[in-house]
């Protein structure tokens, strides 16, 4: 395990076992807050105009995906993906190229969704092309420009993709942006978030972006159940205190597969970072194993903040 805690924007602890410091792990779906940023900036620059446009408008293609063409049976762009916008793509509400989900209305976890909005976010900067998957900048070029070097990280990225039927469309919704990073790169980001996306002084993401998507979304508000009421807008949020009821309510995180996570609370000044943790992050949200690993992570968390008060 890697465990990093920073306070008032100085590393206050750090501890390595059996995994160098300085390794890069991957992100896995940990990446969707660092999209997210993305997805606030362009729409600040103006490039993509509002959060609540529909994103056929930017990226036609990701409607080009027919029965047969998807990544398994059944899952292929339906009539009523035309109405996906960006937000809804971020805060993982889309219901793209799932049967009977409606755009805004269900909360579940996916990544082709997070493909197709990472592809329409290059697209509108001329970055990404179907045709030619592999040629243009793409997403993770754009993420260099726009975050990593302003903050002085150092983390890289690649294309990858699951092994899919050889009919799948896989240059629409395929290609996954994955960013390898240092406990350290968190760390960064981790600061970013916590100031609003300032960094020194420069205002890197903008500051309303992060306040809203740090808080649980609208449309998981409106439509799921209290014990759902956990996502924002690629973070996964306790203003609602159905993650970690015992921890404050201004607390959020980045979190993916290999125990990835990237822990906030700007009320204590603070930042955790596990790269591997304790709290695995494999399995549905609301399973019992879920439970349990986010009551581990509370414990371990509130050890942490009730030293720094």
């Amino acid at each position: 395990y890697r465990i990093l805690v920073a306070r008032q924007g100085k590393i206050a602890a750090e501890w390595n076992f059996r995994v160098d410091p300085l390794e890069k792990a991957s992100q896995a779906s940990a990446s969707k807050s660092t999209f997210s940023c993305v997805l606030g900036i362009a729409v600040e620059e103006g490039v993509i105009a509002s959060e609540n446009d529909r994103v056929v408008d930017y990226y036609p293609e990701m409607l080009d995906v027919a029965p047969g063409q998807g990544p398994k049976e059944g899952r292929h762009a339906f009539p009523e993906n035309d109405g996906i916008t960006f937000r809804q793509l971020i805060g993982n509400t889309s219901g793209y190229m799932k049967p009977g989900e409606a755009p805004g209305r269900v909360f579940n976890y996916q990544t082709f969704g997070m493909n197709i909005l990472t592809h329409a976010i290059a697209a509108a900067y001329n970055l990404y092309r179907t045709s030619e998957p592999e040629r243009g900048a793409g997403f993770g070029k754009l993420t260099e420009w726009k975050i990593r070097n302003p903050i002085e990280a150092t983390w890289s990225w690649k294309y990858g993709n699951f092994d899919l039927p050889p009919e799948a469309r896989t240059d629409v919704f395929g290609y996954n942006t994955g960013y390898r990073m240092a406990p350290r790169d968190m760390a960064r980001l981790g600061w970013l978030w916590l100031n609003r996306g300032n960094w020194n002084g420069t205002q890197v993401v903008p500051s309303d972006w992060i306040d809203k998507a740090t808080n649980v979304s609208s449309e998981i508000l409106e439509n799921e159940p209290e014990e759902r009421h956990v996502y924002g807008l690629g973070f996964w949020c306790n203003d609602r205190g159905q993650i970690w009821p015992d921890l404050p309510r201004d607390s959020f995180a980045a979190s993916g597969a290999g125990n990835q996570h990237t822990w906030v609370c700007p009320s204590l000044d603070l930042v955790v970072v596990q790269s591997p943790g304790t709290y695995p992050s494999r399995g549905a949200f609301d399973s019992p194993e879920q439970v349990g690993f986010r009551r581990a992570m509370q414990g371990l968390l509130g050890r942490i903040a009730e030293s720094v008060t």
